[in-house]
């Protein structure tokens, strides 16, 4: 929501050693929140501009977050030869329960999330949030990425819909498998803050802040911020909670 540039100053005026960019990656389909295939090279051009204007002052990354959908994902030759810094591998996307080809994004408002509910996934929340993390777990399997993003995203939103079904046993279960499975592949998590300041929420929750530090995974602590003001965002809450 703001010229890159933005985020540089920004970062630098925090302080801050690093900065990653990762925009949403193209996928197959359009959608309102990921780069064209025709915008990638527009973006090298502006990180490189970046990068020799403040280098002396930041160092900077080139990243992506590279949506997972089945066939399309962190693993395709597409990404993988792009020459990027690292990637985060997410799932924003899920198949429609009545065309397995169609992918809806459960990742906006809540308000459209009810809908999208009804419309595509016969208001069956427990299916959603069990479909979230199967394709979670397949996107593991096929690897490709260096850190696995906001890993149980879909609890905001299903918890607004059914609130408690992220503290039911089968909900932590799948939470764990999916962290046994970034173990098995040695991935590196997120701890993303984006929601704090609205929901206070981190993702993945603060409940398994214990099994990340007990199972000694490496995690980085991302704002996922999409304004320049926002870059520390919850930053120091969830840094001081995991310490």
């Amino acid at each position: 929501h703001a010229p890159m540039a933005e985020f540089v100053e920004s970062a630098v005026d925090l302080g801050f050693d690093y900065l990653g960019f990762s925009p949403h990656s193209p996928i197959t389909f359009n959608t309102n929140c990921n780069m064209s295939f025709d915008s990638v090279a527009d973006y090298f051009t502006e990180f490189d501009r970046l990068k020799s204007l403040y280098g002396d002052k930041i160092h900077l990354l080139k990243g992506m977050e590279v949506d997972y959908i089945d066939q399309w994902g962190p693993a395709s030759e597409y990404f993988t030869t792009l020459g990027l810094d690292y990637t985060i591998g997410s799932v924003h996307f899920l198949p429609s329960f009545d065309d397995a080809s169609l992918y809806i994004d459960i990742d906006g408002s809540f308000e459209r999330f009810k809908v999208k509910m009804h419309d595509f996934f016969h208001d069956d929340i427990v299916a959603v949030v069990k479909s979230f993390y199967e394709q979670s777990e397949k996107m593991i399997e096929k690897g490709g990425f260096d850190i696995l993003g906001h890993l149980d995203k879909v609890g905001m939103n299903a918890s607004l819909y059914q609130p408690g079904i992220d503290d039911e046993p089968w909900y932590d279960k799948l939470v764990k498998r999916l962290l046994d499975a970034v173990l098995d592949k040695h991935l590196t998590i997120e701890v993303n803050t984006k929601a704090w300041i609205k929901q206070q929420r981190f993702f993945p929750a603060s409940k398994y802040f214990s099994l990340i530090k007990k199972y000694n995974i490496p995690y980085v602590v991302n704002s996922d911020a999409h304004y320049p003001e926002l870059l520390n965002s919850g930053r120091m809450e969830a840094i001081n909670l995991l310490a």
